[in-house]
């Protein structure tokens, strides 16, 4: 398995969930990283934490570490290669795909963990 490079990225993110049938807001997306997720039971939308307004239902706190890409779509076990030694700290996660490549979050107050499990499986963490 090839070992990964992974950037902390600066700020705070939250997971935003909206009703199905909601339109995209405007501020999703307005700067910087956001995703956005619409299935038939939710509209979630993933971005910087300062960017969501009050009264949206939110999970705030989160870290984003970037794995240096791109990776090819054949590529087998790179998200896997930084998750595994996650869930063996006990350290929750969310990961997004992008075209060229993956993002991993963890809670503000669990990165120094995250950090230190991923290195100790090898890969290394670059912080700003």
């Amino acid at each position: 398995m090839p070992k990964v490079v992974l950037h902390v990225q600066p700020g705070e993110y939250a997971i935003c969930r909206l009703l199905p049938s909601e339109p995209v807001p405007p501020w999703a997306g307005s700067i910087g990283f956001s995703a956005v997720v619409r299935t038939d039971e939710e509209l979630s939308i993933l971005c910087a934490a300062p960017l969501v307004p009050s009264g949206v239902r939110a999970e705030h706190g989160w870290r984003m570490l970037k794995l240096a890409g791109p990776f090819p779509f054949g590529a087998v076990g790179i998200l896997a290669s930084v998750l595994t030694p996650l869930a063996a700290a006990g350290i929750s996660s969310l990961a997004v795909a992008t075209f060229d490549t993956d993002y991993l979050l963890v809670k503000a107050d669990q990165l120094d963990d995250a950090c230190r499990a991923i290195e100790s499986a090898g890969h290394t963490v670059r912080r700003a």
